[in-house]
């Protein structure tokens, strides 16, 4: 437990805390226990946490001792850059006390503002470090940004920061006077992780069952009224040079009805901030999945998430103005609530589109989700879709509903239970339009037990959902084994062997997919890996699909069998690889496919990255190649001021595209952000223009309560 004080007279933001008579009556805590490299030994540097507020903000001053302040790794000042690779220091804040939701602030000695929001303690997908696979209602979502301040010092002592976080950026039940809390500490040249609250070392943060407790809070009642107005202006560039301008406005709005409920408005919605999609070459004849990035869909979005990230999402908010092609399609306006009342989780969610010219009629989409959190990471709730198109070009019948109920339930410490059941209705559908799924899984610090059986019906058809394939059975398992080492004279950290299948048939008994991993992870406690592993494969095609212009699959059984070796270097060193390489049998040929990677920091301002995925590929009816190119560079003039660039080439889709973003970033992700974006067609070594758009972006938080 850590008690937290209250004080007239609150800190001085400027991150020196052991200076700031604020902090002076403040108790101190300094008991941290590395998971890693030594697990359950004391941490090796001294850390010192104090916890103080007044009747609008929490304050959380810590101060990172280190013996040798020269060493310290700053790698990034980007908002919600990683802290993995960096010296850095965060906090979970459990304000419902339910052991499984919870906001995360950190820092590192850059001074970046890092938060998120956790669901169901991290579980059921991550939408953390790697928002471009993961699913938008995921057990973490880093997108949500939230209204607070930190600031940080450097000293002979180590590093310090103080965070600032108003109440009124929170979420908790009126008159509680303690919340579940945990700290963690990075200390990057020894690959050490250190936490406040013990945790065993197959755990994160995200285990807040395991939490501390911070006691002595007098939380007020929520007065908040936050408007985001917003101009934009643009030009675009189309095929032809013929050039477009627009203007446009609209705002957000955000209303706590309660301390524990609030109500989230758009007018007008715009995301010309956010970055394009990463560029995927699909060899296969599944969907692709592309995650959701506009922050008004992100916030909360694990409250809404039922189902199979990835594979069967129930709730997938890019149906909401995104077409099945890419088109953008304007939202004229909705409306979010999203809280507690009584001790159930309530989401509603109701959004316009407009008509798209003669193609793309206007629809209304609307969600309801209730669920209840149980003791021992437990839960029940229950889920409705609906989308409806409207307006005078909207055919009869274009509807359609989902319901669902889902449940997780903890099993002991470590084990748990979790399922859904779901029903789609369309007017015009025939066939099976039930879905399923029950897994399980069963986690020790060494041992890692998982198995899932999923059924989706051939005409079940979530029309606010993603499913990466219909009309199948799947059975999906695993054991990852953790073998944490001594010192030894290879280094090594420790060794996870493990073994991972997955297998999909569909109603006619045909095994269209199998795939069994067979693999050992070596991890050093430099920081560098290698994965060592064989891969056999089974694909039956049913129906014969092209895979690249000109070269089709025929209907057939392949069975194969591949090598795969994956590695990287010390991802905090300024300099790190990454690569892979997978070569052996690919539908009745051969495939050679591999993925090379450098990443550059220069100090704390600029991270550029260069990645190439190259597909070399020999089949009896056809050879061919893809290739697919990534370019990220990212300068940091502050941690609220940047510069960043993503270009992408595709030879697949003949594509060059370049993605420029400037920010000038606010509270709660508002400010000035000016975005070039650049696609262009490529036609034997030409270029003919696709598209070209300049807009500039303002919006700002109004405070209108304060």
């Amino acid at each position: 437990m850590l008690e937290a004080v209250p004080v007239s007279t609150p800190p001085t933001l400027d991150g020196n805390v052991l200076t700031d008579p604020a902090w002076a009556s403040a108790p101190v805590s300094s008991d941290f226990w590395q998971i890693t490299p030594d697990d359950g030994a004391a941490a090796s540097e001294r850390t010192e946490v104090r916890i103080v507020y007044t009747a609008t903000t929490l304050y959380i001053g810590v101060v990172c001792h280190d013996r040798t302040p020269t060493t310290i790794v700053a790698s990034d000042s980007r908002r919600d850059a990683s802290l993995d690779d960096t010296d850095s220091f965060r906090v979970i804040l459990d304000t419902y006390r339910d052991g499984q939701n919870g906001f995360v602030f950190g820092t590192n000695p850059a001074g970046i503002e890092y938060d998120g929001q956790v669901a169901r303690e991290g579980q059921g997908g991550d939408t953390g470090q790697n928002r471009q696979q993961a699913g938008s209602g995921g057990g973490f979502n880093l997108n949500w940004d939230g209204a607070w301040q930190v600031r940080v010092t450097t000293a002979e002592h180590g590093w310090s920061a103080e965070f600032a976080i108003p109440f009124r950026t929170l979420r908790y039940r009126p008159g509680d006077d303690s919340w579940g809390i945990n700290f963690q500490r990075n200390i990057q040249r020894r690959n050490e992780k250190a936490f406040w609250a013990r945790l065993d070392r197959q755990y994160t943060i995200f285990r807040l069952t395991d939490a501390g407790r911070v006691t002595g809070l007098e939380v007020p009642a929520q007065r908040n009224l936050k408007v985001a107005p917003y101009g934009l202006v643009s030009g675009t560039t189309v095929r032809g040079g013929d050039t477009e301008g627009d203007r446009d406005i609209g705002a957000d709005a955000k209303w706590s009805v309660t301390p524990s409920l609030t109500l989230d408005a758009t007018v007008n919605t715009d995301f010309a901030q956010v970055e394009v999609d990463e560029e995927q070459i699909n060899l296969d004849r599944f969907n692709l999945f592309f995650p959701e990035k506009r922050p008004f869909f992100l916030e909360n979005a694990g409250l809404f998430s039922v189902g199979l990230p990835g594979d069967v999402e129930l709730f997938f908010s890019r149906r909401i103005g995104i077409g099945d092609d890419g088109t953008v399609i304007p939202i004229r306006g909705g409306g979010r609530l999203t809280g507690k009342v009584g001790g159930v989780n309530v989401g509603l969610l109701n959004m316009q589109t407009a008509r798209v010219g003669d193609d793309i009629s206007s629809a209304n989409f609307s969600v309801a989700r209730v669920s209840r959190d149980l003791p021992n990471r437990s839960s029940v709730g229950v889920l409705f879709t609906n989308r409806t198109a409207t307006g005078t070009i909207a055919r009869d019948g274009d509807n359609g509903q989902t319901y669902a109920a889902d449940a997780r339930i903890g099993v002991g410490r470590r084990g748990s239970v979790q399922g859904f059941v779901a029903r789609t209705a369309s007017p015009d559908a025939t066939g099976r339009q039930l879905a399923f799924s029950l897994g399980s899984r069963w986690e020790s610090p060494g041992l890692r037990l998982t198995g899932t059986f999923t059924q989706v019906g051939d005409a079940f058809a979530p029309q606010v959902g993603f499913l990466s394939r219909r009309g199948y059975r799947s059975v999906d398992g695993g054991v990852f084994r953790t073998i944490r080492l001594a010192e030894n004279r290879f280094r090594f950290l420790e060794l996870r062997p493990h073994v991972n299948y997955r297998g999909f048939w569909n109603f006619d008994r045909v095994q269209e997919t199998g795939f069994v991993h067979v693999d050992n992870h070596w991890a050093f406690r430099a920081g560098h890996e290698l994965h060592t592993g064989i891969n056999f494969t089974k694909e039956g095609v049913v129906e014969s699909f092209p895979i690249y212009p000109g070269v089709e699959v025929p209907v057939g059984t392949y069975n194969h069998k591949e090598a795969q070796i994956v590695g990287f270097t010390n991802k905090a060193a300024p300099v790190w690889l990454d690569g892979q390489v997978r070569a052996g049998g690919f539908f009745g040929g051969e495939r050679l496919a591999t993925t090379a990677g450098v990443n550059i920091r220069a100090g704390q301002t600029l991270n550029t990255s260069l990645y190439w995925v190259r597909n070399d590929v020999r089949l009896p009816w056809g050879n061919f190649e893809t290739n697919l190119v990534r370019t990220r560079a990212s300068y940091s003039f502050s941690p609220s001021l940047y510069l960043q660039a993503l270009l992408q080439y595709n030879d697949r889709a003949q594509i060059w595209s370049t993605n420029l973003r400037f920010g000038w970033v606010g509270p709660s992700n508002t400010g000035l952000f000016i975005v070039f974006n650049d696609t262009q067609d490529l036609d034997d070594l030409s270029t003919r223009r696709v598209g070209r758009s300049l807009v500039v972006k303002y919006s700002r938080l109004i405070d209108v309560l304060q």
